[in-house]
């Protein structure tokens, strides 16, 4: 899967990508968008196939479908943003995959956080309008993860 995912990358890196991106920011751009794309139809799916757009009644608690969707979600697309991470983009760092990924959970930790808070500024103290908030707040996260992946998470990686 991985030889398959890296070949699709190189294929894609072509003009104006490769004018605008080094080959590694381009990588994780690719493998980021996608593990976003599977989370976003994902969520869509269960929201509105698997819970219908319905409560979740768990008898001691009840639960709003799209925070269920997330629940199931979120740890799912972690899972496979890591893999991604550690297996295409930031290959051979000399640190174990248990350190590795509790870095990623924290810098996830951290972009939740930054999401909260935007959101929060933006659009309750700055009256900005919530999407194009949450695009510069991802613009913004986006830069931070790479960034904190890059350097933190996957230091010293060999490629």
């Amino acid at each position: 899967m991985k030889k398959s995912i890296e070949k699709i990358i190189k294929w894609l890196y072509f003009p104006p990508f490769n004018k605008l991106f080094s080959y590694k920011v381009f990588q994780y751009l690719v493998c980021g968008g996608g593990n976003m794309v599977f989370d976003l139809a994902l969520f869509a799916f269960l929201y509105n196939f698997v819970f219908g757009k319905e409560d979740l009644d768990l008898g001691f608690i009840v639960v709003s479908p799209y925070i269920a969707a997330f629940l199931i979600v979120f740890p799912i697309t972690l899972l496979t943003g890591f893999w991604l991470m550690n297996n295409v983009v930031f290959q051979g760092s000399p640190m174990t995959n248990r350190t590795k990924l509790s870095r990623y959970m924290l810098v996830v930790g951290m972009n939740l956080l930054i999401n909260y808070i935007g959101l929060k500024v933006c659009v309750e103290y700055l009256h900005f309008y919530p999407t194009i908030s949450k695009f510069v707040i991802t613009v913004f996260c986006t830069l931070v993860s790479y960034i904190s992946q890059r350097h933190f998470t996957f230091r010293h990686y060999t490629r």
